[in-house]
């Protein structure tokens, strides 16, 4: 091999085990009446470049408010989330605001899609928000309907969808700005199996195609044995565990 050719190649497998998300002693608590309610503390992890991490646990355990602080959504209590080179808990709400926008794409369990606009217009959203003209959003937006499987379905309005295009649409949104970070919060929960093992399979493959950094919260333990990493929350703690592990 070119030595020139081995130092791309050492450099390539250096930039994929960078550290894309670094979480460091993350705290949130809730006040709970008189008391103060301690949802986890002490969460420290890092998230490399092109991973996919489940985050696993039982409802309450904070999977959802995890993801909500590593997307700039919520704020912990104590902490720091790095990613992108930025430092997320300080940001201001138009900072994050735009980080959300450039650098990370949310996929939700419900939907969320704009009842009055078509299937292209919601997948455009995020470029229109950014100030591009619809002329100029478009094309990208029929591109990303073709991505998730959905050229044909651009006019349709979302209460012509099924779920299952639904949650295609909302997926091809999130990743029309070319994020860095994927962020799923139970994006199969409220599908039937056999279509939420098709947009699973879909949310992998558009993962490893775009090179993708994936978060994905899930009850679903099948799915969450076909990450590379888990993360399980529980009793305020987190523990990381081999997919392999997880009971069948």
């Amino acid at each position: 091999m070119d030595p020139r050719e081995g130092a791309v190649h050492l450099n390539r497998q250096m930039a994929e085990q960078e550290a894309l998300l670094r979480v460091q002693g993350l705290k949130k608590v809730f006040r709970s009446g008189e008391s103060d309610l301690v949802l986890f503390e002490n969460l420290s992890f890092e998230v490399r470049r092109g991973e996919m991490l489940a985050v696993v646990g039982e409802s309450g355990a904070g999977k959802s408010t995890l993801l909500h602080i590593l997307s700039a959504l919520d704020r912990p209590s104590a902490g720091d989330i790095y990613c992108a080179h930025l430092r997320l808990n300080r940001l201001s709400p138009d900072e994050a605001a735009v980080f959300r926008n450039r650098n990370a794409g949310f996929v939700w369990q419900f939907h969320y899609l704009l009842p009055e606009f078509t299937a292209a217009e919601n997948v455009a959203m995020p470029l229109l928000v950014q100030g591009q003209t619809w002329a100029e959003a478009a094309p990208l937006a029929a591109r990303w309907l073709g991505e998730v499987g959905l050229e044909q379905r651009g006019h349709h309005r979302s209460g012509e969808l099924s779920g299952g295009e639904q949650q295609r649409v909302a997926l091809a949104r999130a990743l029309i700005t070319g994020p860095k970070l994927l962020l799923a919060d139970e994006p199969t929960g409220d599908l039937d199996g056999r279509t939420a093992e098709a947009v699973f399979d879909l949310i992998a493959r558009l993962h490893r195609e775009h090179q993708l950094t994936s978060i994905i919260a899930t009850h679903n333990l099948t799915f969450a044995r076909r990450c590379h990493r888990v993360l399980q929350l529980g009793q305020g703690r987190a523990e990381e565990v081999t997919p392999e592990s997880l009971p069948v």
